[in-house]
């Protein structure tokens, strides 16, 4: 089939979007790509189409939990095959999956990169037909990324495994220096990069350094209709922000990723339908959300980056209509931001004191634990070994970074049931055992694939279906997995711990310094570059963070807060004679914009400021045809 009819046969789209054709066309050519989309450009579709054109699988590696779920879910829902080896999962599962990878009909294989370098991944691997290599977040594999992942240096391996399989790189957001180091760390056969412009037309960059926060966020929601999001750095703070809002008559809920799988769900979906108008979130919300009017997104924190803020930011007027970026910054907000970096960077004797409190909380003697995933409670383990949470996640960032263990924190996942034995053994326990014969009926008649591969399960709907309490289902479960007729992986509210190579002498830890010094290098500079955005009140903001992109942009957008401001400046007379000369070059002529610019012979962007004001004040519009004509 061809690209078009895929598009249209399994996403229902009767045409690609801007640069997504150009951008499907080089796998289907053989060629390496690096693909820079804003957020909200369809990146999925350009890698999932000529992934379905091309004979094999298509294995997709990406750091984002949440998003891989979303992904293989919406695949499934389009009657593609697609599955996932993501921590967490239990050796029988990747197992099972590998095989299905092999040997069944599976177009997708979505993988974190810790699991990457596992021995019985990269096995199983060389017997698949790779028909291509996505690499999502490509900006982790780089040092000089705001992201870096030390887990995304593992793609190496696959790129040894499969030389001559065309390798696809995603990201909203990349540098210069990151995209070279893309390039080069995925080992590119040739340089390769598709780009769209990172500028947002349609969105109002705005700064307003006001003490009295609420008071701003409360005149900018009653001035600005329609849906928001609001973004806060701690999760304390998004409920704090949520129930003065909601006390104000407002439609309003908070997000954070403490909150139950289900809590989760039904707050974003209600956002997402226009139940609740506005969700005050942590960075924990907006990845694969995909909501066409949010007509403002407003910061009460600055973000780490100018990446990060961009990527938020850029989640406002996807439907090309006007919206609002706003950050609610002032002095107090810049010395938190810089406390927050220094925090994040803990001494290294605190980074290995926690390994070993961890280690010693669990009780794991030095040679022991490899592989195996252990309860944590966090808040016990902070009051015993004298920890603050924040403090101990940053140790424990690092010593994940080093390779030394895994956690799974935030992520509360179903339970998951596998049939294992024999179709005529199964009969059998159903005969002898009749208690259990509706459970097994359900359970055959809900999850057709069951036998073949571990499927998620409710415990609360099969109670339903079964006319039982959830107890009760959970303790035949558990009696069915003792007498080997299933595998039965409940689920644990609890976060978990894995150390992945076992429990070694605390001396022995080492963090590189890649891992830190460099990182932490990095982090001042990103911190920097948000200080002198938000400092920033002469340069247009669209100008500023295109410039930190590498994109030069030759006029200011005119409706940032920085432009508006200077717009105000301009000498009345000055403002007066651009008005004349714009009116007589309309007087009896429709022009679009560019052909006005031309006629002006105004190279330099000096008009434009008055046009919008022109266009504001409706002494002069566009018709259907997108040509400006005087009103009055």
């Amino acid at each position: 089939m061809q690209p078009e009819e895929i598009l249209k046969k399994y996403w229902g789209f009767d045409e690609f979007r801007s640069l997504q054709k150009e951008i499907v066309d080089q796998p289907l050519k053989g060629k390496d790509a690096l693909a820079l989309l804003p957020t909200g450009g369809g990146k999925s579709i350009c890698f999932q189409v000529p992934a379905m054109a091309m004979d094999g699988i298509c294995i997709v590696v990406s750091p984002l939990l949440a998003l891989i779920k979303d992904q293989v879910q919406a695949l499934i829902k389009n009657n593609i095959n697609a599955k996932a080896v993501i921590s967490g999962m239990s050796k029988k599962e990747i197992d099972i999956t590998l095989d299905n990878c092999i040997y069944g009909k599976v177009k997708f294989l979505y993988v974190s990169p810790e699991r990457i370098v596992n021995d019985l991944f990269l096995q199983r691997v060389q017997k698949m037909n790779v028909n291509m290599l996505v690499v999502d977040e490509a900006h982790c594999i780089s040092k000089w990324g705001y992201d870096f992942r030390p887990s995304y240096l593992n793609i190496s391996e696959l790129r040894k495994l499969f030389k001559t399989v065309p390798v696809m790189a995603l990201t909203a957001t990349a540098t210069k220096e990151v995209v070279k180091d893309i390039q080069e760390k995925l080992e590119f056969k040739e340089e390769n990069v598709i780009r769209k412009s990172f500028e947002r037309e349609n969105i109002a960059l705005v700064v307003r350094p006001n003490e009295d926060k609420n008071k701003q966020l409360e005149s900018i929601i009653g001035k600005v209709q329609g849906s928001g999001i609001i973004y806060a750095y701690s999760r304390r703070r998004t409920q704090e922000i949520s129930d003065y809002l909601s006390k104000k008559g407002i439609s309003v809920d908070y997000y954070h990723a403490g909150l139950e799988m289900k809590i989760r769900e039904k707050k974003q979906h209600d956002w997402m339908v226009g139940k609740t108008r506005i969700i005050v979130s942590t960075n924990a919300f907006g990845m694969g959300i995909d909501k066409e009017d949010v007509r403002f997104v407003i910061h009460m924190d600055l973000p780490d980056s100018i990446e990060a803020y961009y990527q938020e930011a850029g989640r406002g007027g996807r439907d090309g209509k006007k919206a609002f970026a706003v950050v609610l910054a002032t002095q107090h907000d810049i010395a938190n931001l810089v406390s927050r970096v220094e925090g994040a960077f803990p001494p290294m004797d605190e980074i290995k004191r926690a390994y070993k409190a961890i280690a010693n909380y669990l009780r794991l003697a030095i040679g022991s634990g490899e592989g195996t995933y252990y309860n944590f409670n966090l808040n016990e383990f902070c009051d015993r070994f004298n920890f603050k949470q924040r403090g101990f996640l940053n140790c424990l960032k690092f010593i994940e970074r080093g390779g030394y263990l895994t956690s799974n924190f935030n992520q509360k996942t179903l339970s998951k049931i596998l049939f294992i034995a024999p179709k005529q053994q199964l009969y059998n326990f159903q005969v002898k055992n009749e208690k259990y014969d509706k459970l097994i009926k359900t359970l055959l008649r809900s999850y057709t694939s069951i036998f073949e591969d571990f499927v998620q399960v409710n415990e609360e709907e099969i109670a339903k279906r079964c006319e039982i309490s959830i107890q009760k289902v959970t303790q035949y479960l558990n009696h069915l997995h003792k007498n080997e007729i299933i595998q039965y992986l409940p689920t644990s509210k609890q976060p978990q711990i894995c150390f992945t190579p076992f429990r070694i002498d605390v001396k022995e830890v080492r963090i590189s310094r890649i891992h830190y010094d460099d990182r932490k290098s990095v982090a001042i500079k990103q911190m920097n570059a948000v200080i002198d955005y938000m400092s920033n009140d002469r340069v247009c903001r669209s100008k500023f963070l295109l410039a930190h992109f590498d994109e030069k942009k030759k006029k200011d957008c005119g409706k940032c807060d920085v432009c508006l401001e200077n717009i105000k400046k301009t000498p009345p007379q000055q403002n007066e004679e651009f008005e004349g000369k714009i009116r007589s070059k309309l007087t009896g002529n429709n022009l679009n914009l560019d052909d006005l610019m031309l006629a002006l012979d105004d190279d330099e962007g000096n008009y434009i400021d008055v046009i919008r004001l022109l266009l504001d004040k409706n002494v002069i519009a566009y018709n259907k045809q997108n040509e400006l004509y005087i009103v009055k």
